[in-house]
């Protein structure tokens, strides 16, 4: 008996994603532990195994398609013993639009035609009335009058080459012309050399999709956007939209923590290297911890969640977009196993390759954009999560230290907080206790 291969749910909260690829083809044998296709979810693309034996009789989805949903057939595998013909139930079509009720001469009254006797009869849409009227199909003339339906840069096109447009074909939407229609048009579309054209004003395709900013088609390309920036802008602009934040910043002076991270890595010998980010993200588990009220996540029924460990959410930008790998329980760790860990999960980030336990759930999220040269900025909160730290550039600047003026570096960071859960002074009591840390990072030993 065949079996179907479905959509796996690679994650508890994936409810569709992207077929990226498949491994095998149809007549390919497959065994147990094959690899089959790659999905792509909302932060990763992951390898799907074979688990049964047998032949790909059929693929049903092809690769590259979006928003399948979970338990979807993708895929049909004959056994051992089977061939094609088990494959001769149809797949299910999808719905065919309704079709206009025919009305024979001899049962035109409304309530012959299943309605009741108030009911008018239903207009085709190819007939006269206020239906809509359909192109002809031919020459690329629309049906409402005789205007050429052509995007504008066809129409360039067309008029640097001396192009009859009423001669080509569209191959576009409703019958228009487009580009390649243009260009493939054979010499017979020719005008008769008369008067050379005149200039004709840019023309706004209304189908395009940018028409309504007033911005013509031929000046700027479309490109597809992945799983990842589409799951990324859905998710950020409902937390930009729907959680009252507010923003706290403060300047870390970090002469004391670069000393401090130069001595570590002389101790700790060759094949470490412990970043500042590294120990950034030690300061925030242990000023969560130091902090609690601050650890915190806002439940939907009113209720708020008090997270009983420190889980650092990373930021790490990656094709397409961010993602970001977790540090579990940052403020019990030490700083070699930290810089291990991120090493590792930023480099399986950049390649797809985490598994959904390791980007999913942790309680507060640091984003460092320093090594850009950014002075300071303002992060969006990674629901559920109840605060962001955003840290800008490591630089030079004029300080007073005991009354004198003095050169100092200092960095900035700006605590982004979700007002439901962290008020501002919690959110002031959590970002003191981390610029301690930062500033005399002797005490995150102690």
């Amino acid at each position: 008996m065949s079996i179907e291969i479905t959509m796996p749910a690679l994650s508890p909260t994936m409810e569709e994603g992207t077929l990226a690829k498949w491994h095998v083809k149809e007549g390919d044998k497959i065994e147990s532990g094959m690899v089959l296709a790659e999905i792509e979810t909302d932060k990763a693309t992951m390898e799907v195994e074979a688990v049964d034996e047998g032949v790909i009789g059929k693929i049903l989805v092809a690769e590259g398609t979006e928003g399948v949903k979970v338990n979807a057939v993708i895929a049909i595998l004959l056994e051992e013993g089977e061939d094609k013909s088990a494959l001769d139930k149809p797949a299910a079509a999808p719905p065919a639009p309704p079709a206009a009720p025919s009305v024979s001469s001899a049962d035109t009254s409304p309530a012959s035609q299943g309605g009741s006797a108030d009911e008018k009869p239903i207009s085709s849409p190819t007939s006269g009335g206020s239906g809509h009227k359909v192109a002809d199909g031919g020459g690329g003339k629309a049906a409402e009058g005789d205007r050429l339906k052509a995007s504008p840069l066809a129409k360039r096109i067309a008029a640097d080459k001396g192009l009859d447009l009423s001669a080509i074909k569209g191959s576009g939407p409703h019958g228009r012309i487009v580009k390649r229609d243009v260009e493939n048009a054979q010499p017979g579309a020719a005008k008769p050399a008369t008067a050379a054209p005149s200039a004709a004003p840019v023309e706004i395709d209304h189908d395009a999709p940018l028409a309504r900013y007033g911005i013509a088609a031929d000046r700027y390309d479309v490109v597809k956007a992945d799983g990842i920036t589409k799951i990324a802008a859905k998710r950020l602009s409902e937390s930009f939209r729907d959680i009252p934040h507010f923003p706290l910043n403060v300047d870390c002076r970090i002469d004391a923590l670069l000393d401090f991270r130069k001595r570590i890595n002389e101790a700790a010998g060759e094949g470490v290297k412990v970043s500042v980010n590294d120990i950034l993200i030690k300061a925030a588990g242990l000023a969560l911890k130091k902090v609690p009220a601050a650890n915190a996540s806002w439940i939907e029924d009113g209720r708020i969640a008090l997270h009983r460990h420190a889980d650092v959410s990373m930021a790490v930008a990656i094709e397409g977009g961010l993602i970001t790998p977790i540090i579990f329980d940052a403020d019990t760790k030490g700083l070699v196993q930290i810089s291990t860990e991120s090493k590792d999960l930023a480099a399986r980030a950049r390649t797809r390759k985490l598994k959904p336990e390791e980007y999913q759930g942790g309680t507060f999220s640091l984003s460092n954009l320093g090594m850009f040269g950014i002075q300071s900025f303002s992060s969006i909160i990674n629901p559920p999560q109840g605060m962001i730290l955003s840290v800008g550039a490591g630089e030079q600047r004029p300080v007073v230290k005991e009354g004198a003026l003095a050169i100092a570096t200092v960095m900035t960071v700006t605590l982004t907080c979700d007002h439901r859960v962290v008020d501002g002074a919690t959110g002031a009591k959590w970002i003191a206790a981390f610029r301690t840390f930062v500033e005399d990072p002797m005490t995150m030993l102690m």
